[in-house]
């Protein structure tokens, strides 16, 4: 039977970004987490719909933290990349999440065997997430949050980095006689 107040989501395939899970890093000054921004297509409607319902479990599950009632104004954690980042080609047509947890998460591949090569978990890289909602209320801020749970690599996807690779920089050297 399914859960119907479901807090957490394994996504379909999303794109991720800023992936930072072999090492936690603290942002801010604040504690040492692992996260991931998880890069949605928004043609990925049951996906989209999932956490959309997961978010609003986590608000009736969070009332105690609000007092009771869900605030009018409350931070969410799915935002439109068409919105916030109109000038990044990897996020058009796409929503996003930020993912994080202070326990590393599990990395698996697509024959879910565990990844032991942390090349092989880049920005760019494909793949479906763990994540699990929750409410906040931290000095004075209040909303829902999203909790990393596993990553499951499905396939390799071009480097968001901005960085080029060495193999594209450069061509095959021809040896150069300089006594000539």
């Amino acid at each position: 039977m399914e859960n119907k107040t479901s807090t957490k989501v394994i996504t379909g395939l999303a794109r991720f970004s800023y992936a930072n899970v072999h090492e936690p890093k603290s942002i801010n000054g604040g504690d040492a987490k692992y996260s991931v921004s998880l890069i949605i297509p928004k043609s990925d409607i049951k996906t989209i719909q999932e956490i959309k319902a997961a978010i609003e479990n986590a608000k009736q599950d969070g009332k105690s933290k609000f007092g009771g009632k869900i605030p009018a104004s409350l931070k969410t954690p799915l935002r439109d990349g068409d919105a916030e980042r109109p000038e990044d080609e990897a996020y058009k047509n796409s929503f996003f999440l930020n993912a994080n947890s202070k326990d590393k998460p599990g990395l698996v591949d697509k024959n879910v065997r565990p990844i032991l090569d942390p090349e092989n978990v880049y920005s760019g890289v494909y793949g479906k997430a763990s994540i699990t909602f929750y409410a906040f209320n931290t000095n004075g801020n209040k909303g829902i949050a999203c909790g990393l749970g596993n990553l499951q690599i499905i396939k390799d996807g071009e480097p968001l980095s901005g960085r080029s690779r060495a193999e594209d920089d450069f061509a095959t050297a021809e040896e150069d006689d300089f006594l000539s």
